[in-house]
């Protein structure tokens, strides 16, 4: 009983940290210089879920707008068919 209590604490601690820092997280000026690369969009797309839950009660988007163009793209497709299982899931029946 006090396993299921531990992990659902951890559980809640982790979720609340990954919405901390995904709050903390902005978008680049549209004549910045630095835009978003392929690591950028990596991140945000490992990290797509958590964004589209913060952007129902704040001001966030999970894509990165200005940014580099097709390796972004790529970071991006790349880091949310990591973390949303890709097509492997479907292959284990």
């Amino acid at each position: 009983m006090w396993i299921v209590r531990h992990r659902k604490v951890g559980f809640l601690m982790v979720t609340v940290f990954a919405l901390v820092v995904a709050g903390c997280a902005t978008q680049p000026r549209a004549g910045s210089s630095h835009l978003p690369g392929f690591l950028m969009g990596l991140l945000h797309g490992f990290l797509i879920l958590f964004s589209l839950i913060g952007s129902f009660f704040m001001d966030v988007r999970i894509y990165a707008f200005p940014n580099a163009g097709r390796w972004y793209d790529l970071g991006y497709f790349l880091g949310a068919s990591m973390f949303l299982g890709g097509g492997g899931a479907a292959g284990r029946r």
